[in-house]
This record gives C-alpha cells, structure tokens and sequence, in this order.
C-alpha cells in the first residue's frame, strides 16, 4: 500500500493545531474547579519510543480527550525518568566501565556528570513520535526526576516514612546484582527470571563419628558450599542408610538420604550397575531426629579450621528444619546462611557460624585456596567456577552425583547478569506493618481488565515484603539520613533543603550524591560530625513518590489542594491531623504495562498508602505487551516488525491508534503486531469515512444545511439517525468504563452501517433536486457531525477532518474544542434498528442466493420469500430490500415455482430461479447503464455534466433493444443524445447483452 490520502491531511491539522494552539485552548477553557487528574508514569528518554511507548501513549490520549469533552480540566504533564541503573549502565558502557571500583577510581563526580549528559538522549526524537501520534500532552514543561523541586519532595515523602516509623535498617538474605553491586527490590527480581540450565550436584558429608558413612545433599549453587555450616533434615521425613559396594566411581561407603528419595537414587544407581558386579544394599530405615545434632567432616576446611570464627563449635551438624521436604534432592539440604533467607533465619535462630566467602562483587574472597578470586557466576561463562567446584570435590572423593538442571533464575532486569542471594544490610520501608490498610483501600481502586485487581496486583500485594529501598549505587536521590562519626545510633532525616541549609550553614543546590555527601553538620546529641549514608535511594521510591514531586509538593504554595487553607502544615479543620492532599489528589486515572502492576501501580499505591491513607488513584488501564507478528520480541536486529514512523507515513496515526485501542493489548494479553490487521482497520474505518466527506464535498454546493425534523424523515434516514443515537449512547458507557475495545468495535459497526447501507443506498437521492435529496444532505451531515465528536478521542485526526469540512460559523473553530454530544435518553426507534438488522440479514442471505445460482446483481428476479415479519410499518423496509437485491416482488413461498432457499437460525430465504425474457431485457438494461456511468466516473464528469455517445449494433435484436430503451439510457446516464453509427470504428468499446454485443463510443463535453 502507498501512502494513504489521509496521511496528508493528518500532518495538516497537526500544524493547524499548533498554530491555533488547539491543545492549550481545550485546557484553559474548561473550567479550573472542574478537574479530570490524569497521571503519566514518566519514560525513560535513553531509547527511542516503541509500540509499547505508542501504546499506553495512546490510551493516556483518549481518555484526557474524552474528559475534555465532558467538560473537564485535563492538565496533561509530561515526565522523564533520570536515575538509576538504565542510566548509569548507558554511562558505562560508553565509559568502557565495568566494574563499581572503576567508577569509584574515576571519581562519582565525574560519573554522575557523564550521566545527567546521557539522561535525555533521545528527546527530540521522543517528542516527535509522541506529536505525530496526536497525542497532547505538556512536554515542553515536563518535570524531571532529576530536578531540585521534585527531589527534595522525594526527601519529603522519605521524612513522612520516617517519622511513621516506617522506615529501617535491616540485614537479611537478598538478591544482589554482583556486576552492579548493589541489592533488588521485589519487583525487580521478580522481573528478571529466565529458563536456564546451571550444573547440580549431589555431594559426599561424611560423618565425624563414623567413618565411611555419608550424608548425601543436593545443590544448585555449588559455589554456596564453600560456605556450608549445616545439614538440615526434617525431623519427622523417613531416611534410609544403604550401601554400596563395586560401584563405578564411587568409593564404597553408607549413604544416607530420604527414603522417598532413594527411589530416584536407587533408579540413577541400577541403570550405572547394569554391566558390574556393584551392590546395593539397604541397611536401615531411621527418623530425621535420630540425624539430629551428628557432626560432619567439612567438604572445605577454609573456614572450618578457623577457631576464631564466632559460633564456631555449632557449625559443621545435622540440625532439623521444618522447610525441608523430599520434593527434589536427597531430604538433606545444604546451609550457607549467607546466602539464602530460609539459610539465614536457620543460622540466626540456631546461632550457627555465619561465612561470607563472596564479596558483593561475586568475587570468591582471599583464603578460600585455589578458588580466591573467582566470580561465582562468571558472565562469559555462568558454569566455570560450579565446575572447578565439581572437579574439586571429584578429586576429594566427595562427589556422588552431577547432572544438568534446568530452571528458572533470576537475573538483573538491566544488565542481565545473574543474580546472587546475598545477606547484607539494607534500608526498608515497612510494608508489612501496613499492608492491611493497602488491601483495605485497594478495594476501592477500579481495574480494566477487571481480573488484574484481585489477579496480578492483588495477589503480589496480598505477598508484599517489606521494601528494600536502599540502593549501592550513585545516580539517583541520595537517601537523606544523616550518621553520627561519634556514635552511629545518632540519626538524622532531612525533609527538605531549607532545614540541610540551616544544619549545615551551606547553600543547598543539588541533591545527587556527589554534591550532598560533602555536606556536613554537628551532631545535636553529642556534637560530632554528622555525614550522609552512602547509599541512594531506589528509583521506584521516585516514581512513587510522582503525585506529590511533580508538583514540588508540600514546597511550593499552589501544589496544596484548593481544599486547604494555607501553605504547608495546615490542617483540614475537619480532619485534624491529617495533611493536606497535594493540587491534584487522587488520580482518576492512570494506565500503564502489565509490568507496572508490580512497580510503578504498586509503589504508588504503597507510598499513598503510607501517607495520605487513600488510593493514590482510582481508575487503572493495564495493558499487555506488543511483540513481532511471530511472537517475538521486537528486534531490530531480527527486523521483524515494521517501523513506527513507516507505519504513520504509510497509514497515518488514526489507523495506528484504533489497530492499539482496538487489540487485545487493551485487555492486557500479548498482541501479536500484524500489519495486514491494521490495514484493515484502516480499510474498514478510516477510509470509508474518509470517502463519506468526499461524497458530501460534491454536493455541499446544492445544499444548505438545516437541522433535521426527525420524525419527518424517511424511514432510512431514521435509522441512521436511531443508530447514531444507540452508537453515542453505547461510546460513552465504554468511555466511562474505560474499555477501547468496545469503543473501537462500536466505532467499526457504525461506519459499517453508515457507509456500506445508509450511504450506498442514499447516493441515488443527492442526484435529485426535490424535498428527499435535502433531507439526505442535511441526514448526512449531522450524521457525520455527530459521530466526529463521538470518535474524537480516540481517532482525533479523523474527527477533526470531518469538521474543518463540515463546521459552520457557530462553531467551535476545533472539534476538539467541542463539547461531548449530550445523551438525555435522545429519541430513537430502537424497533427499527431491529427491524433493519434482519433487513440487512435478508440481503445478505439473499445475495448469497445469487451468487450461488449464478445471477449477477444487475440482473432483476421476480419474486422473494422470507418468513420473519417485522415490527414497523414493513412496506418501506420490503421495498428497501427488494430494491437491493434487485428483485421485483415479495410473495408467498407458494407463488413461487422454481425454488432456491438458504437459512440461517430461524431466518429462511427463498427466490424464483426462473428469468423469463422481459428480466433478462431489463438485466441488459442495467449493465448498459452501469457501463457508461463507469466509463462517465473514469473521465471525472461530475453530476448533470451532459455528454453524447454513439452505438453501433452488431445485430438486429441488439440495435431493436438500443432503440426501444434509448430514452431511459440517455435520462439514466446524463447523456445529451446517443445516435447509430454506421461502423464501430476506433474507441469503440464492447457491452456483451443477451442478444448480442452493443459497442459505445463516448463524446465530448456539451
């Protein structure tokens, strides 16, 4: 497909727009004490926009429009998002940074210079995409979460925590990212999982008091044993004690493990033993008790020799543990409490030795022998340490089993590396001292599609932990603890740059890192040197916190609800004690990824939860992902989907925003982009429209149009007229119920109705100039009118095209300026639309019928059957179809002799097969006519427009026929006069009739 006609008149509203400032007026204009509070979860600007970008772009377009339209005060402000580990890994890469030491070596200030250079990249390009689509919203006065206002009202929300109790400092098992260094919340774990394959193995711990005797236990980490400190077993699991005797490399010894798990042992051991002389024997069964409290030779004597080590005569035992099952393994699990949560809340409960043998850069610390040094996961190949492990403990004879494993491990959601379960400390905010109040309020919070709430985001904030929001990092918010040098338990929170200015007597300016750790001040307690925690805040703490910063909430004297009296501090009199809302509090919408119900939805939700004790926001959209055609990820590199600016200058924005709205992304499943469906939403929506306002640009000179008398219309008129009446009243439950499925399916079936019935069967009627061709003119342009305002929002492009033609001077000088069309249960005839809809099934069927039996449409037939009557006065909606299936009468199924049927449900169809000489005569007739109004179309005459033509008549029968229809062929065609020619000559072009062939030559212009 080239380039479709639309695409220019899409870039000539967007200058119109622009140089009107259409966007703005359609703000401003609408009342300020009647606000619509939409939030946009702020992009990153570090890439170029993709179809996933385009798609929440575009549902956060329709829904401020539809707003505006309903008279609403739609402020619309862009965000870009500036901190964190995206950032900082473009800096690297492009530093050829990688490791955090390096950084440190370049110095944070100059690495968080490099990457506050590299944060707004590809805003131009952003801007475009984003104005192209016809998306409106303020990028110009967009709020960075990099800027002073907004992060001192990060600090602001950070201080609200506090003083809530709600925010501490914790060492516990996490997942850590070792080649950035620093720990993940939550969500952003959960966000990296992969299907891999690690190497695991089945390891020999033999006893201290019985030699030869071996507790055999599973792992997938073998890196971890290094750190081993424990055996755990269940103390009421059944364990079996065999021997093994002649096996092949395998030193015979008694081995111990569950006995639901020696079946899949002894199945591993017979299949090995096939061609040996090996035995297996077993010798007892015992409890896991009777395990309780062994000691065990340690597969690493690293630390183990070490007496030093604190709680060292309780490491190296059997204990017991209710988490240990015989799902997979051997019954017995491996304990380093240093890595792994069930691990450490063993080692602390039990107070076993805790080793730490990796530092948090994954690298195997000095004094663990051949293995210092090493990363456990080494990313140009995850196995070799797990491997050098292997070999190591084959050499020992400590080995039983190895085998390749499959499963799903979590990596680091942006660079990719495998992550590691780590214990280390961390700040957090206490979620779960308040996730009772969060189900609570979600409760009130409305979800398209619906499942979502008690689904996804129901279910991780039914299991949400406590947030760790303390990052290792360096380009982001620093977190706004102040430490005593003297003594660590004396702390201090700042909440904002004017109480750091008068602590610290220095001018405040930035908040980053490199700048606030220079800044210090006295200790209140004891008069020591108070200096900034190293860590950073979370960027999601910043998202979260966007309904308040964006507004430099509680700072600046306008972000304060128009509800409260003065500036900050005051109190709603009547709710003492409670903070004043920020300007614009809740959101009645937001949309968003599927993968913000985990992020973005959530900590927004948390942190609202924390400090206003409301909903952050009442109305979500969640919609799924765009992949390639073949359910891919869209790859540039694969090359397997079309480009998005390819797409706009192909088929223009209009057909992109209905192929999103319409999707199944809007109902948050995966859509599979295909370019032939958006082409046909495109065929089916955009265009026939688009030919509809070329129809009425023929005729708009004949007419003048005056408001409709809706009962003096014909019975067509009506209908459209009643269809457009269901279609506003159907549009705006959907609008309000936030589902552009519905929205986009409605649209469809109206333009079907309009276009391909109302329209087709009314061109006849503009021709004339009589009291008809005025009602179909005036029908037709408040048809198209109305339905512009009904699709503004989500086809804002189409809409506005259709009124810059259709407009009069009482109008708004946009439509988007207009008002929504008001719905008061508006007259129509709901019988007629039923009625009209088995009209139009008639035809349907009818049509099949004869195509079936060979009749093509211009030939007339002379008689039909149906047996469903109709509600209305049925003789025009009879005269209707039987003018569209080109048949003469409707008669009783018994009158009619040569029978051809076809049902459908209830529905049955039947027509004379039978054409006698007059039908076929007046078939000829039609296609005569039809040929010469195709061939007046090619030459571009317009209506009324005469011109002569010539025939010549190769037989008798033929010239009979051309004399006696002469004079309906020239009133039929806007012929002047067609005359015999005495040759048929050059030009002339053949017409195949029943009695013969009839050649045309068409003349000049009168």
């Amino acid at each position: 497909m080239n380039k479709s006609p639309f695409v220019q008149k899409e870039e000539e509203i967007l200058k119109f727009w622009e140089q009107n400032k259409i966007f703005e007026k359609s703000v401003l204009e609408r009342p300020e004490d009647n606000t619509y509070v939409f939030y946009d979860g702020p992009p990153f600007a570090t890439g170029l926009p993709h179809y996933g970008h385009i798609l929440s772009s575009t549902l956060k377009d329709v829904f401020p429009r539809y707003h505006t339209m309903k008279g609403k005060r739609v402020n619309r402000r862009w965000g870009w998002d500036c901190h964190g580990l995206p950032i900082e890994n473009i800096a690297e890469k492009e530093l050829g940074i990688k490791t955090k030491k390096e950084i440190e070596k370049m110095g944070v200030d100059k690495f968080n210079e490099f990457c506050r250079l590299k944060v707004l990249g590809y805003v131009d390009e952003w801007k475009e995409i984003i104005r192209r689509l016809g998306r409106w919203v303020d990028m110009e006065n967009a709020y960075k979460t990099m800027d002073l206002d907004y992060m001192e009202s990060v600090w602001w929300v950070f201080k609200q925590l506090w003083d809530k109790g709600l925010i501490y400092e914790g060492y516990r098992s996490m997942h850590i990212c070792p080649r950035c260094g620093t720990t993940l919340s939550q969500y952003e774990v959960a966000e990296g999982y992969k299907d891999i394959k690690d190497l695991s193995l089945t390891a020999k711990f033999e006893l201290a008091d019985e030699p030869g005797t071996y507790l055999l236990a599973w792992t997938t980490t073998p890196w971890t044993l290094i750190g081993n400190v424990a055996l755990a077993v269940g103390e009421d699991i059944d364990y079996i004690k065999f021997s093994l005797k002649d096996y092949p490399g395998i030193t015979d010894g008694i081995y111990i493990v569950s006995k639901k798990d020696f079946s899949n042992y002894e199945k591993e051991i017979k299949e090995k033993i096939k061609n040996s002389n090996a035995r297996v024997e077993i010798l007892r069964e015992l409890k896991g008790k009777d395990l309780v409290g062994k000691k065990y030779k340690p597969l690493f004597d690293y630390y183990a020799k070490d007496k030093s080590l604190e709680n060292y005569q309780n490491g190296w035992k059997v204990v017991g543990a209710d988490f240990v099952t015989t799902d997979e393994g051997t019954g017995i699990v491996h304990i380093a409490p240093a890595f792994g949560e069930e691990d450490m809340d063993l080692g602390n409960q039990l107070n076993l030795p805790f080793i730490q043998h990796v530092g948090m850069d994954g690298i195997i610390k000095n004094g663990c022998g051949e293995f210092s040094g090493l990363s456990v996961k080494p990313i140009d190949d995850l196995r070799a340490t797990d491997r050098k492990i292997i070999k190591y403990l084959k050499d020992k004879d400590l080995l039983f089993l190895e085998e390749e494993y499959a499963h799903s491990y979590p990596h680091c959601w942006r660079c990719d590396t495998p992550l590691i379960n780590y214990a280390t400390s961390s700040w957090f905010v206490a979620v779960e001292k308040i996730k009772p109040k969060a189900l609570d309020l979600a409760k009130d919070i409305n979800w398209f599609p619906e499942h979502i709430k008690g689904g996804r985001f129901g279910k991780w904030l039914e299991g949400a932990k406590d947030w760790s929001i303390s990052r290792q990092r360096y380009w982001a918010c620093a977190i706004p603890i102040w430490e005593c040098e003297r003594n660590p338990e004396h702390k201090k929170v700042i909440g904002s740059v004017e109480e750091l200015e008068k602590l610290s007597g220095q001018k405040i300016s930035d908040l980053h890192k490199h700048i606030i750790d220079k800044v210090t001040f006295k200790c209140e307690k004891c008069g020591g040197v108070m200096r900034r925690i190293s860590d950073v805040l979370d960027c999601w703490f910043e998202s979260g916190s966007m309904p308040y910063a964006q507004f430099h909430y509680p700072f600046d004297p306008n972000s304060i609800s128009p509800q409260c009296s003065g500036n900050y501090g005051a109190k709603n009199e009547e709710k003492i004690g409670e903070l004043c809302p920020p300007r614009e509090f809740p959101a009645e919408f937001i949309g968003e990824g599927i993968d913000q119900t985990r992020a973005w939805f959530y900590y927004l939700h948390i942190l609202s939860t924390a400090i206003m004790q409301k909903p952050a926001y009442k109305n979500v959209i969640v919609n799924g992902i765009v992949l390639a055609e073949d359910g891919k990820k869209m790859s540039k590199r694969l090359k397997n989907y079309p480009d998005p600016v390819e797409i706009f200058d192909k088929y223009g924005a209009d057909a992109l925003r209905y192929y999103l709205m319409g999707s199944a992304a809007m109902q948050a499943d995966n859509l599979f982009f295909k370019e032939a469906n958006l082409r046909e939403g495109y065929n089916k929506v955009i265009n026939p429209i688009y030919n509809a306002v070329s129809f009425y640009n023929i005729y708009k000179e004949n007419f003048t149009f005056e408001e409709i008398d809706f009962n003096q219309l014909c019975l067509l008129d009506r209908w459209i007229i009643s269809r457009l009446r269901e279609f506003i009243k159907e549009t705006q439950k959907y609008y309000d119920s936030y589902n552009t499925v519905k929205v986009a399916r409605e649209i469809r079936d109206f333009v079907d109705d309009f276009s391909t019935w109302w329209l087709r069967r009314s061109r006849e009627r503009f021709r004339e100039d009589n009291d008809e061709a005025k009602k179909a003119f005036n029908t037709l342009v408040y048809t198209l009118r109305e339905f512009a305002k009904v699709i503004a929002p989500l086809l804002p492009f189409l809409a506005e095209y259709i009124w810059q033609q259709l407009k009069t001077e009482d109008d708004q000088i946009s439509i988007h300026l207009e008002l929504w069309p008001e719905y008061k249960e508006l007259s129509y005839d709901k019988d007629l639309i039923k009625d009209m809809k088995t009209a139009r099934e008639i035809v349907e069927l009818g049509h099949s019928l004869r195509a079936e039996n060979g009749f093509k449409v211009r030939q007339p037939l002379a008689k039909i059957y149906w047996n469903s009557s109709f509600k209305i006065d049925d003789r025009e909606l009879t005269s209707l179809i039987l003018e569209e299936l080109n048949i003469e009468k409707f008669a009783d199924k018994n009158e009619i002799k040569n029978k051809k049927e076809i049902e459908r449900g209830k529905l049955q169809v039947v027509i004379e097969a039978t054409v006698d000489e007059r039908l076929k005569q007046l078939g000829d007739l039609r296609e005569l006519i039809h040929f010469i109004q195709q061939s007046r179309k090619k030459r571009n005459l317009k209506v009324g427009e005469l011109i002569s033509a010539e025939y010549f008549a190769e037989d008798a029968p033929a010239k009979e026929f051309m004399q006696k229809n002469k004079k309906t062929i020239i009133e039929a065609t806007s012929l002047k006069d067609i005359t015999l020619a005495s040759n048929k000559g050059e030009n002339f072009y053949p017409v195949e009739i029943s009695k013969g062939l009839i050649y045309l030559k068409l003349g000049e212009n009168s």
